[in-house]
């Protein structure tokens, strides 16, 4: 058995041969929820009764306070069950632990919502997509617009692309603040103002639950404001350099590495006549595999190479958004090339509904649209390169 050079010690050990063995009771019934496009409410009763909700919540509300690299390990490792389940998980644990080390909320705040992460398995989400007004992580204004009333703010707006919608009972939303032009993060609960409008059926990652929320003059307290825009700020969630957001190639890493195992697999065991032996024998299989091997291998290595660089230099992180867009855009298309390869090993089997790889494929593709896309990647470290010498030179 290969050993995992990632995994570092017995407590990494521990949290990856725990994640495996969600990932192997969820995966009974990912095919069925991907047909569907249902939500699995099954798979989250799973992992809630193994404790899986709170992994990033801070130890002194009961939760396990799981760092950034060992959240990574543990979502490479769910994804290989099921990505639609680990990835809207992902923002569950995301979420705890960006707002664990930015303390954005306030604290009584936190620790109510970290307390029903730990009794109740209630799951949080923090929704910023909206049909047709842009995309807020690009500098876009969002539609959704929070009025200021007497105790509170009504909240009218719709947003799109809300993962786990069908089963959260809070969650964050991004609104405009009309009287003070700034934008604002809110906790919504939901009640008969809050509509879910089931509209996500998507070519993969069907089982995330990703519907649209439609806010009717939600009136929200004054507490439920979160946080505030502060000038010259455009998005918070690009602070500490977003390495928080680096769960979102894990996963994608995940869907890699389960493309990979099913494919050496099926070589191993797959006999040739032609060949007289399996067609782990051929050259153009090993062709195929030497290069997953290598487009695998270096995912990895650069996904846990910046999130080791986190626990070693956590000054560092503010510096690192560039290497994390990278790593996003390099793993996601890696992944794509991965699947590919390894449905060209199995053959024309790997089209078929019935076989895992077609699942893979479909769930491989969703990764060019998760934030931030190639093009904005690109943009940046042009950016980063171009105007910085500028700059230095007019120091000059």
């Amino acid at each position: 058995m290969t050993t995992d050079i990632f995994i570092r010690n017995d407590r990494e050990q521990r949290l990856v041969d725990y994640a495996k063995d969600l990932a192997t009771k969820i995966e009974k019934t990912a095919a069925q929820y991907d047909e569907a496009g249902e939500f699995p409410f099954e798979h989250f009763k799973i992992l809630q009764d193994a404790g899986y909700f709170k992994l990033t919540v801070p130890k002194k509300y009961g939760g396990d306070e799981i760092s950034l690299y060992e959240m990574l390990l543990v979502q490479e490792q769910l994804a290989k069950g099921d990505a639609s389940t680990a990835l809207s998980v992902g923002w569950n644990l995301l979420t705890f632990l960006n707002v664990r080390e930015s303390k954005s909320w306030p604290e009584s705040v936190f620790a109510e919502l970290s307390r029903k992460a730990v009794e109740e398995g209630s799951l949080l989400n923090i929704i910023n997509s909206e049909r047709g007004k842009g995309n807020i992580s690009r500098g876009a204004v969002p539609g959704t617009i929070a009025r200021k009333v007497p105790g509170g703010y009504l909240i009218k707006g719709e947003k799109a692309y809300a993962s786990l919608a069908p089963i959260l009972q809070q969650f964050m939303i991004i609104a405009y603040l009309e009287d003070e032009g700034i934008t604002g993060e809110f906790l919504i609960t939901k009640n008969e103002q809050v509509e879910i409008i089931n509209t996500w059926d998507a070519l993969g990652m069907r089982a995330t639950g990703s519907h649209d929320i439609l806010l009717k003059d939600v009136f929200v307290p004054d507490e439920a404001l979160l946080y505030r825009q502060r000038p010259n700020e455009t998005n918070r969630f690009l602070a500490h350099g977003r390495v928080y957001s680096l769960e979102i190639p894990a996963v994608y890493l995940g869907i890699a590495g389960a493309a990979r195992d099913y494919a050496f697999e099926f070589a191993k065991k797959t006999y040739s006549h032609s060949l007289g032996d399996t067609i782990n024998h051929a050259a153009h299989v090993q062709q195929k595999a030497g290069e997953i091997e290598l487009l695998y291998h270096s995912s990895r290595r650069i996904l846990y190479s910046i999130a080791a660089q986190v626990e070693h230099e956590p000054e560092k992180k503010d510096q690192l958004a560039n290497e994390v867009s990278i790593a996003k855009s390099l793993i996601c298309n890696n992944t794509v090339e991965i699947v590919s390869k390894a449905m060209k090993i199995v053959g024309g089997r790997s089209l078929s509904k019935s076989n895992k790889l077609e699942r893979l494929f479909r769930d491989a593709q969703c990764g060019a649209y998760n934030p931030p896309l190639d093009d904005v990647v690109i943009s940046q470290l042009a950016k980063s390169v171009l105007f910085e010498q500028k700059q230095n030179a007019f120091d000059l």
